[in-house]
């Protein structure tokens, strides 16, 4: 008598699985990059580096977790995950999984090398993959301008990735792939940013679930920066002007982003946020050991301390919802 009372149980537990969101990777982007900043900041600036370890830990654990409640969401409800897919927006965040595979070797490389070596190579060839397959259906199916929304940017700029971790592991003929992914990732920059600008000038503004994605418009700039900056070595001007518009683009976007929780409740898609800030936080403290100044410095200093709030906070609420059952309320 007690057996289908235990099925029925465990199938109620997992059934909140068919609302995971694949977007919800974004929160491993985001802590990565956190991550990696905050090492950076232990080496340059003497803070305490196991906050650094501390965070990349987490970003592991969340990868791996995530990894598994998908595969099971996959084996329970392939449905969901096929309409996800074809979603002409959701589509583009299953980039997120895949650009995670290209941060965790710059945490996991210092404790084992070989791995971060294969999850790189990983996460090329994947990613590679992945923005050919997007931009074929940009190419082979009628797109409408509404769909035009900052997730556009993700699975084709986001080969930029590619560079930004290939680059310290130095492989053997990683470089040309480096600049490979470079040249995609910034040309496609362009006129993607200016289709999504355009959407966002003439169109109707985008839902207030999807509001926290305009701050993706900060990421070809700010990872753009990184990218540029490891594959020529150097900061020289078109490296400075990448960071620039990162920061103007911030400027830009960041009252929208203080305003977005009188103006809408939580949802998971605010994860949005974490990558794009996480990113703008380690282009700040390049740029600042590169070019010292005391308002370089405290812009750096200000981003590593405002990103690891904003960071907290979500996953401090999405760890909330997730206990108390609200996994389809937040994805819906």
């Amino acid at each position: 008598m007690n057996e289908p009372l235990e099925d029925t149980t465990q199938a109620g537990s997992l059934a909140g699985l068919a609302y995971l969101p694949v977007s919800l990777f974004g929160s491993v982007m985001g802590l990565c990059g956190l991550a990696t900043a905050w090492e950076l900041a232990a080496i340059e600036f003497g803070l305490p580096g196991w906050v650094g370890d501390a965070i990349g830990c987490a970003a592991v654990v969340v990868f791996v977790v995530l990894v598994v409640a998908y595969a099971i969401k996959c084996f329970r409800s392939p449905a969901a995950v096929r309409a996800e897919f074809a979603h002409p927006v959701a589509a583009n965040f299953f980039a997120t999984p895949i650009i995670s595979l290209l941060l965790l070797p710059a945490i996991v490389a210092p404790h084992a090398l070989v791995l971060a070596q294969v999850l790189w190579i990983a996460g090329t060839v994947a990613m590679l993959g992945f923005a050919w397959l997007i931009v074929s259906r940009w190419m082979s199916v009628r797109q409408q301008i509404a769909h035009a929304t900052p997730a556009w940017i993700v699975p084709v700029v986001g080969t930029l990735n590619i560079s930004t971790a290939g680059v310290p592991l130095d492989l053997p003929g990683s470089q040309p792939v480096c600049v490979f992914a470079l040249a995609v990732g910034l040309f496609f920059a362009v006129p993607l940013f200016t289709l999504i600008l355009s959407r966002l000038i003439f169109e109707v503004p985008m839902p207030h679930p999807l509001q926290p994605s305009l701050m993706i418009l900060v990421a070809p700039f700010a990872v753009g920066f990184s990218a540029y900056f490891g594959v020529a070595g150097r900061l020289d001007l078109f490296a400075e002007l990448l960071f620039y518009l990162a920061v103007f683009m911030l400027a830009v976007l960041l009252p929208k982003l203080v305003r977005l929780r009188s103006c809408s409740p939580f949802h998971t898609s605010w994860w949005a946020v974490s990558f794009p800030l996480s990113a703008m936080t380690l282009a700040a403290l390049k740029f600042c050991i590169e070019k010292p100044g005391w308002l370089a410095q405290a812009f750096a200093l200000s981003m590593l301390a405002f990103t690891t709030l904003v960071i907290l906070s979500l996953g401090l609420r999405t760890g909330k919802g997730m206990v108390e059952g609200e996994l389809r309320a937040l994805t819906l």
